[in-house]
């Protein structure tokens, strides 16, 4: 049993898909961190696993993914033409259904803050940044796929 699991550890070690779409993820959050540490002057724990932003780690990820699965597998393969459909399926939804959440809670927000003021009723707010803009997709799915060739042809 030890044996299985020393291969199961050492497989995932070397698992370089797995590792560029890793990177590429972290690339992304790690440049959230670094942004908001120069603009705010402090560091909030949320931006490590928080959503939205640029750029977005969710494009950055699945680009990744579906770019080193293309340069292991070939382009024409049937596993990149799935990952590739996952990735942009993930990116329209970061930029769409999350995108238009987002909105909605600002603008609630914007009624809670109304009501308060007028009314003195307290509410907890929503969060608004969960989804991304066409310019954070893109350069998220930019930064995937050049951090996906980098590991993959090191």
């Amino acid at each position: 049993m030890v044996g299985q699991e020393s291969n199961f550890f050492h497989a995932i070690a070397r698992n370089q898909i797995l590792w560029a779409a890793i990177i590429s993820w972290a690339l992304a959050q790690g440049s959230k961190i670094v942004s908001g540490l120069i603009k705010e002057h402090k560091f909030d724990f949320r931006w490590i696993m928080g959503s939205g932003g640029m750029p977005s780690s969710h494009s950055a990820g699945v680009s990744g993914l579906a770019t080193a699965v293309g340069l292991q597998q070939g382009f024409d393969s049937l596993v990149f033409a799935t990952t590739f459909i996952f990735a942009l399926v993930i990116m329209f939804d970061a930029q769409g259904a999350r995108r238009m959440a987002g909105m909605q809670a600002k603008r609630l927000n914007r009624l809670i803050e109304d009501l308060y003021l007028n009314r003195g009723i307290t509410e907890e707010r929503l969060r608004e940044l969960i989804g991304h803009t066409p310019v954070e997709v893109l350069m998220g799915a930019l930064l995937g796929i050049a951090a996906a060739i980098v590991v993959m042809t090191s």
